[in-house]
This record gives C-alpha cells, sequence and structure tokens, in this order.
C-alpha cells in the first residue's frame, strides 16, 4: 500500500486522550492515515483547507463550534471531503440534523475498531454508514412521524422533570453530576424536540402531552 493509496483522516476531538486512541486505532491499518488533529470544529474548519483530508472523523459537542456545524461548513465548501459523525450522543434528532448537514455516516464512540474502519473505507466510495441505534431512530421517525416530544431519551425526560421543578442549568448539573455543557446541550435538544425556544412552554407542553407529571 503506498501513501498514495492511503485514505487520508482527520482526527477531530475536544479530549486530547480520544485522539489519541483514534490515531493509534488508526496505525493498525495500513490503508489508513491519521494526517491532523484538531480539537474542536472550527479548527477543523482551518485543518481541511491546508491539509484536504479524504474522510474527516468528527465529535459533536465541542467547545467554539459544535461538530454538526463545522461538517455543514466543510460540506458547503469541500463537498469532496467525506464526515463521519463519531460521538456518545445517540440521539434522533441530533441524528437526522447532522446527517442533514451533510455527513456520510454517524456512528457511536462504542463502535468496533474494524467497524470503524470500515465505515471509513465505505466513506470514500460514497457510502452511508449508521450505527444501529441511529437507524433504529430514522425508521421509528419515518413510522411516526408526527408525534411531538416522544422521542425524549431517558435522561432528556429526567432533565425536564428538573426544569419543571424549577431547576436551572447549574443546578441540575450539580444534582446529575454531569458538566453544565451537557445539560445545556440536553436541554437544546429538549426545546428542539418539543418545537419552542422557551423553558417555560416546553414544560406546559410536556404536561399536556403526559411526558411529565404536573406536582
Amino acid at each position: 500500500m503506498t501513501e498514495q493509496q492511503k485514505i487520508r483522516v482527520l482526527l477531530v476531538d475536544d479530549h486530547a486522550v480520544v485522539r489519541k486512541g483514534l490515531k493509534a486505532f488508526l496505525k493498525s491499518y495500513p490503508d489508513l492515515e491519521c494526517i491532523g488533529e484538531a480539537c474542536d470544529g472550527e479548527e477543523a474548519i482551518t485543518m481541511c483547507r491546508s491539509l484536504r483530508p479524504d474522510v474527516v472523523l468528527m465529535d459533536l459537542l465541542m467547545p467554539k463550534m459544535s461538530g454538526e456545524v463545522a461538517i455543514q461548513h466543510i460540506k458547503e465548501e469541500y463537498p469532496e471531503i467525506h464526515a463521519i459523525a463519531l460521538t456518545s450522543f445517540n440521539d434522533q434528532k441530533l441524528i437526522q440534523k447532522v446527517l442533514q448537514s451533510g455527513a456520510i455516516g454517524y456512528l457511536l464512540k462504542n463502535a468496533t475498531g474494524e467497524e470503524l474502519a470500515q465505515a471509513i473505507r465505505a466513506a470514500m466510495l460514497g457510502q452511508p454508514t449508521l450505527a444501529p441505534e441511529a437507524a433504529k431512530h430514522l425508521i421509528n421517525r419515518m413510522v411516526n412521524p408526527n408525534q411531538p416530544g416522544y422521542d425524549l431519551t431517558p435522561r432528556e425526560l429526567e432533565i425536564l422533570h428538573l426544569m419543571a421543578e424549577g431547576l436551572n442549568n447549574p443546578e441540575i448539573a450539580g444534582k446529575l453530576s454531569v458538566s453544565r455543557s451537557t445539560v445545556k446541550f440536553h436541554v437544546s435538544n429538549i426545546l428542539s424536540k418539543l418545537g419552542t425556544s422557551s423553558r417555560v412552554k416546553a414544560i406546559a407542553i410536556a404536561i399536556q402531552n403526559d411526558l411529565i407529571k404536573q406536582a
């Protein structure tokens, strides 16, 4: 396998240990090559301009610019670059938004090395790859297209309950022992799924649809 034949991959994740693991994984496949690493969406776009990778493995929840937004910018500027979302979040709305932004694949971080390698190779051929969980969500969305709010995850329902109790994001983060950015991410998804930008209205909609019980 010559250098010219290798699939050139850019790694994008805000956690250095994750990038290190992915880089080590790529080294075990002679047809794959890591040509660079970025820690957020903005840096990913800059590196795509200078390195022109074949495939970008993109985390989604990052500082400065999310992976979803970065993928959209990259695909608009360089449609020949293939983007695969690699994330811990298995969320129906997010999956739809990321695929609409131009990603050719959506994998969870529990994917095996072989699954990831095959997804990268498939991307080079213009073939999409979806984690089984992601495919299930999309099928469910097609079967039940008009059920507002019923695709909330258990964690989102938990946060929605806490929102209804009057807790703000920092208080929810403390109660659940998660970061504020994680809570903000979930709250954003909740509002999007319920079709509103208002926390108060989201709670009212949730009560009306029996997603939570009124105290």
